[in-house]
């Protein structure tokens, strides 16, 4: 039985492993409290087994991904689509653990952003994903994920199409709006996952907690909801889990955040990916 909240609702960012995590059973809790639409992030290469030496070896990780959401749309009163990237993560695990020079590694990070704009150029996939890591590194290593970063404004700016972005935790990302600008991407287009609940510069996708989205939804600024639901059975309760972006609607709606509920499952992502929430919602 589907708990019906009478409104499109979207978790902007999450992850589906269908071999190791919970796979197509979070996916109905999703449904079964009233979520419609999921954004569906791969997870990080070397978590599905893949040590990547090349760009191509993106690819497995990408079409396991495009599985997952193929049978999520399934199991979904809306659907699902794919973002398909490299975690930041990954240059760290190159350099640290296999001996990659920064700049080795942002060649082959660069060159999987290549291949995941080939599925998003051919339809297969909705947006890309990026970013640098959230915690210390050298300067070199900062570097270079700045220019991997850059490299998917690069490719988003001529495939068209948006960027979600993994970062340190900020409430004010200008700098990386600034270089989405200088690349040819609108920085509306842009959006941070794993946000507080207000953010200068790209938009934010906020993470379902009450307080973050008290201030998102008073702001009157456009924003997105998201769980960062990992599916990984060796860290269950690893940030949010699938039932909670359903839940806190239902919360948002009974606190008189109707305009704000809107705001979060159709208007912000018709404007930031060109996707139409309620048009693909089955009657």
């Amino acid at each position: 039985m589907t708990d019906d909240l009478d409104t499109p609702v979207l978790d902007n960012h999450l992850h589906l492993d269908p071999r190791h995590g919970r796979g197509i059973d979070a996916v109905d809790d999703f449904a079964r409290l009233g979520g419609t639409h999921l954004l569906v992030v791969n997870k990080p290469s070397w978590l599905l087994g893949v040590d990547v030496e090349e760009p191509a070896d993106f690819q497995a990780v990408f079409e396991e991904t495009i599985d997952a959401v193929d049978a999520a749309t399934d199991a979904l009163p809306g659907r699902a689509w794919p973002v398909l990237g490299v975690h930041p993560g990954l240059v760290n695990r190159l350099v640290d653990d296999r001996g990659f020079s920064p700049e080795e590694a942002r060649d082959l990070m660069c060159g999987g952003i290549d291949v995941a704009s080939e599925f998003v150029d051919a339809g297969r996939a909705l947006a890309l994903k990026s970013g640098r890591p959230h915690y210390d590194v050298s300067d070199a290593v900062w570097e270079a994920s700045n220019a991997v970063t850059r490299r998917a404004f690069e490719r988003a700016a001529e495939i068209g199409c948006a960027v979600q972005l993994h970062t340190e935790a900020s409430e004010d990302l200008t700098d990386l709006a600034a270089v989405a600008e200088s690349v040819g991407l609108d920085p509306t287009n842009v959006v941070k996952h794993y946000a507080a609940g207000r953010l200068a510069g790209p938009i934010p996708s906020v993470m379902s907690e009450k307080d973050r989205l008290k201030r998102a939804a008073e702001s009157d600024e456009p924003f997105l909801m998201e769980t960062d639901f990992v599916d990984d059975p060796d860290r269950p309760g690893m940030v949010l889990g699938p039932k909670t972006v359903p839940r806190r609607v239902r919360w948002m709606l009974e606190s008189g955040y109707e305009d704000a509920v809107r705001r979060a499952h159709v208007e912000t992502p018709a404007a930031v990916y060109g996707i139409d929430t309620e048009a693909t919602l089955e009657a």
